[in-house]
């Protein structure tokens, strides 16, 4: 036989499987790999105690041998086999405490240039012992980019193709990396892991490109000259004809003259400048290019402006520094007023060229007039307590006279007394720049029943520095709140309590508390007291027990508290109050299910035993219900005796073998050892019968108390045709009786004149 038990779980007396003998007055016993932890008892009930380790030992043989009152093997050896299954309790382990590698910069990706590796105990044909490696850590970490990677089973490491292209041992000559191993495939959050540094030096690539060739442009030496391109490859290859390095790449740099004029950014180019700005101010810098070498005097350019459109006020308002390109305002602040657009020709020069460009300058409007309130007073206005969030109650309108659908002219609307609580909120329409005044939080009359308000308009801009917002930028308005009649109002939002669920009736839990806005008076009531357990004090909201609590029936129980105001509204509010009974021993042991199976073959030729399973219905401490198991009546002693297998199992055992074939019925006392301790008496029938040769159970059908023989069904039939037959006998005569009544009526029904006359 095999069995199956999982490591990791220490077990006491934990059965495996029970076996039985054939001889009588016999006891059992185990050999082989016991190892201290497997025994089985002289009843025959194999189990283990203690804790399994696949690692130390996956698998137990052991024999089970069956031995008479003297020692004598009567049956086996029979062979067990004991496979202890696998479960993950190893986390895997790097074989060395660091790794150091070497790797040539531009290395083909890919190709591994060290190797790391782990171990792990668990079973290598399990998801516990497959591994996965990943760089956790890679420092320096350039741009963000991970220059090594990494095959996640085999922990080969290599560069990506960005640390092949771009490691340069001038610029870092040593990496830092931190490996990760886990196990489990690296798919599960419980999964163990290990890490290990690897330390990678970087080394100089011998494969290697020439200096740059210089040719000079327009030549006058003879040709042809023996360059045929500019630009050349090289490259290296194994064996195989696979690149061992990526191609080397030699440049040909041609010498530069001075044969391209300089380009204009764009065929207009457009600047800003706001009105008022000061002399000197920047109003943007004009960047031409130059196809010649950069950097050297053929692209050396120098700006100046030529040429200034419209002349207005006067000339010379715009200026251009020569080398940078920027241009800035001259002589004077501009107003728009004046003159909203200039056209300038600005002159690019290199030592021997001269562009033309043409820049545009828009003067742009700035933020020196203020926001003016059509009217300063809105008056008084009022509205109701419960007036929604988000309803419109008022529109203001302020203008502008800056330009128009900028920052100067837009119009932001606050409240700036009045309103602490920020119960007003105010939007603006981007076309019209009006003001629409709304209910940001829910008003209440109770708290406050007026705001004096004070609303500024201001613009996103700011000013300019002599321009200042007045009253005129300002408006007031009142705003008055209606009393709205409303409900009652509870301290909480949810109430809770706990109790024992031995309560006695009238338990006072807890006193909840509503109060109503208007100050009026408030009752209290209770809805979805299913099981009646609770009441509630109407007047003061105390909340008391009102029947049998228990805990089994509902543990977290529930009822709506409903708060009602008085004199006439009635309106109404609720909430809930959860209550949490606590358990107490109030429930005897009983069996698991019950138990009409139990037989024996008769006439028995050994002791035998069968095994139940008892429960309890209060709540069971954290390593389970410890039962007390004994007979239940002190007459069964002869014939029987109980045995406890563990906290919740026992066996009833044969005490002799000299049973009659009927039914037994077994009563055994079970003690819960709680506080208080309960017990219970329970019995469940052992069928003593006659067994087939399948070893299933059976008896004749008038040995069976309550099935009756052949006699007596047969004499009950005849029982039931005789009654059967004295109904129709009785029920033909009444017929017959009834129809001679019948013809006598009719007799005495006929006329006088057919009847003769007699003397």
């Amino acid at each position: 036989m095999t069995f199956s038990i999982s490591e990791g779980e220490e077990k006491n007396n934990q059965v495996i499987f029970q076996f039985k003998a054939d001889a009588t007055d016999v006891k059992f016993q185990l050999s082989g790999e016991t190892d201290n932890i497997f025994f089985i008892d002289p009843e025959g009930i194999l189990y283990y105690t203690g804790l399994l380790d696949r690692e130390n030992k996956a698998v137990h043989e052991l024999q089970v041998e069956v031995l008479d009152a003297g020692g004598n093997r009567v049956q086996g050896p029979v062979p067990i086999t004991i496979k202890v299954e696998d479960i993950n309790d190893n986390r895997p382990i790097f074989l060395q405490k660091q790794y150091n590698g070497t790797v040539r910069q531009n290395s083909r990706p890919g190709k591994p240039f060290i190797y790391v590796n782990a171990t792990d105990r668990d079973d290598p044909t399990t998801l516990h012992a497959q591994l996965f490696y990943r760089i956790a850590v890679q420092l320096p970490k350039i741009n963000d980019v991970m220059y090594f990677q990494i095959n996640n089973k085999t922990g080969g490491i290599s560069l990506t193709r960005a640390g092949s292209q771009e490691l340069d041992p001038l610029k870092n000559a040593r990496y830092d990396l931190v490996v990760s191993v886990m196990d489990m495939g690296g798919q599960s959050a419980n999964s163990f892991s290990d890490t290990v540094p690897v330390n990678v030096v970087v080394e100089e690539n011998i494969w290697k490109a020439p200096g740059t060739i210089t040719i000079k442009e327009n030549s006058t030496e003879p040709y042809p000259i023996k360059i045929t391109q500019y630009v050349f490859y090289a490259t290296v290859k194994d064996e195989t004809g696979l690149p061992l390095a990526k191609p080397l790449e030699i440049h040909v740099e041609v010498t530069d003259i001075n044969d391209n004029p300089p380009v204009c950014p764009a065929p207009e180019t457009v600047f800003e400048v706001q009105e008022n700005e000061k002399i000197g101010s920047n109003i943007g810098a004009f960047l031409a290019y130059d196809m010649d070498q950069k950097n050297t005097v053929n692209s050396f350019l120098q700006y100046e402006i030529v040429e200034q459109s419209p002349l207005l006020p006067s000339d010379g308002l715009f200026s251009i520094q020569i080398i940078t390109g920027i241009i800035q305002l001259a002589k004077r602040s501009l107003r728009k007023q004046d003159q909203p657009q200039y056209h300038l020709k600005v002159q690019v020069s290199d030592p021997a060229f001269k562009t033309i460009c043409n820049v545009t300058v828009n003067v742009i409007d700035i933020n020196d007039q203020i926001p003016i309130f059509e009217k300063n007073n809105y008056g008084n206005l009022t509205v109701d307590e419960n007036v929604a969030v988000g309803t419109t109650i008022l529109t203001i309108q302020a203008t502008d006279g800056d330009e128009p659908f900028t920052g100067s002219s837009k119009i932001l609307y606050s409240i700036t007394q009045g309103d602490p609580d920020r119960k007003l909120v105010i939007d603006t329409d981007p076309l019209t720049n009006a003001g629409y005044v709304k209910i940001n939080k829910p008003l209440d009359f109770e708290a406050v029943s007026m705001y004096n308000l004070v609303i500024k308009a201001e613009n996103p801009e700011p000013l300019v520095d002599n321009v200042q917002y007045n009253s005129s930028s300002y408006a007031r308005f009142i705003l008055m709140v209606s009393d709205v009649n409303e409900p009652p109002v509870f301290s909480q939002t949810l109430y809770q309590a706990q109790i024992s669920e031995n309560a006695e009736k009238n338990t006072k839990l807890i006193m909840v508390n509503a109060t109503d806005p208007e100050g009026r008076a408030v009752s209290y009531s209770m809805s979805e007291d299913t099981r009646g357990w609770l009441r509630i004090d109407g007047v003061t909201g105390e909340i008391f027990t009102m029947g049998h609590l228990d805990r089994e029936a509902e543990n977290e129980y529930r009822v709506k508290v409903i708060a009602t105001e008085k004199g006439g509204s009635y309106l109404t509010s609720s909430v809930y109050f959860h209550l949490t009974l606590r358990d107490v021993n109030d429930n005897p042991p009983r069996l698991v299910k019950d138990y009409t199976g139990f037989f024996f073959c008769y006439p028995l030729t050994k002791k035998g035993s069968v095994i139940f399973e008892a429960t309890d219905d209060d709540q069971q401490p954290p390593w389970g219900p410890q039962f007390v198991f004994s007979l239940g009546n002190s007459r069964l002693q002869n014939d029987w005796e109980i045995s406890k297998i563990n906290g919740t199992h026992a066996k009833v055992s044969t005490k002799h073998t000299n049973f009659e074939e009927k039914v037994y019925e077994v009563s055994v006392k079970i003690n819960d050892a709680g506080f208080p301790p309960l017990e219970n008496i329970v019995s469940f029938p052992v069928t003593m019968c006659k067994c087939a040769s399948n070893g299933l159970c059976f008896r004749e059908a008038d040995s069976f108390h309550g099935i009756p023989t052949v006699g007596m069904a047969i004499g009950t039939l005849l029982t039931v045709f005789l009654v059967i037959g004295v109904i129709l006998i009785f029920t033909f005569i009444h017929l017959k009786k009834k129809k001679n009544q019948n013809e006598t009526n009719i007799e005495s029904a006929q006329s006088p004149e057919s009847i003769p006359l007699r003397t």
